[in-house]
């Protein structure tokens, strides 16, 4: 860097979009004191330029870049998240940004003191809409924080879990909202359902999949749905016209014999020769067994 605010001598930009500026070679080393002195004349000064001018954005460029301390340092809060810290430090780059589009003069504010909300409040956003495990209305995850809250002032108060009943009235909301931020919480954390779950005996470890759920019957028919489609396409138009009539308008073989012109006798027959081709063709694709 070719300047120090304390110096009596600065070093300034004579001519280009930083004419007039202090004149900083590297503003992301900037150390935060020196920062928070130079950001004052840089925010004048992006006051009174022209939106949209290469002056405008080489002034802006280095308010973004001076204050990358400030955002990592907000970042260094959430130091703690399993997400990846420079993750986090892009979302709160957003959070710079916008401080330094709305950042008011006249306020008489420090700008560190206006943009650290921003910051933080753009990486808790962040937070809110990612970290779940599933997709979460937005008003479920807010009602799920101040459940949290309600759920932690009324447990010391009582001695005790709260009640649906009692946490109603704390959260103004009704109760079977707060059941439906109750069931929402649960979609917060997931778990594997290969997690293993360990037992008394050091090898008797179960996976989650193990102790919950049950098979689906409906899975196995599904199954046999696809083998069977390409052996009913194999039969001709009339022995499907007889099992569509049967088994999906569910006509009995009289009605089907009334409706073809031919006897019931007729139609059982063709029925159980078109029936034991599809079941000698299951049989020999496996399926069905």
């Amino acid at each position: 860097m070719r300047i120090e605010v304390a110096e009596a001598t600065e070093t300034y930009v004579t001519s280009g979009e930083g004419e007039g500026l202090p004149d900083i070679e590297a503003p992301r080393e900037v150390a935060p004191r020196d920062a928070r002195a130079l950001s004052r004349v840089f925010l004048r000064e992006l006051a009174v330029r022209e939106e949209g001018t290469a002056g405008h954005q080489y002034v802006r460029n280095t308010l973004i870049e001076m204050n990358m301390t400030l955002v990592r340092y907000a970042a260094g809060r959430f130091r703690g998240r399993p997400e990846e810290m420079e993750d986090i430090v892009q979302v709160g780059m957003i959070g710079l940004i916008k401080a330094i589009d709305r950042f008011d003069l006249s306020r008489e504010v420090e700008f560190t003191t206006f943009a650290l909300p921003y910051i933080t409040g753009e990486i808790k956003r962040f937070f809110r809409d990612t970290s779940w495990a599933v997709h979460v209305p937005r008003r479920l995850q807010e009602a799920r924080v101040e459940l949290a809250k309600a759920t932690d002032e009324l447990s010391s108060r009582l001695g005790r879990a709260p009640r649906v009943a009692e946490l109603a009235p704390v959260m103004d909301l009704s109760e079977e909202q707060v059941v439906e931020a109750q069931l929402a919480s649960n979609g917060y954390h997931s778990t594997s359902l290969d997690a293993a779950i360990g037992g008394d005996d050091e090898n008797d470890d179960a996976a989650l999949a193990d102790l919950i759920g049950e098979e689906d019957p409906a899975l196995a028919l599904v199954e046999d749905f696809h083998d069977l489609a390409p052996l009913v396409v194999a039969l001709g138009e009339r022995d499907r016209l007889l099992l569509h009539l049967r088994f999906v308008e569910e006509l009995t073989q009289s009605q089907i014999g009334e409706r073809l012109g031919v006897s019931q006798m007729h139609v059982s027959r063709l029925l159980a020769r078109s029936l034991n081709r599809l079941r000698e063709g299951m049989v020999g694709t496996g399926a069905g067994a």
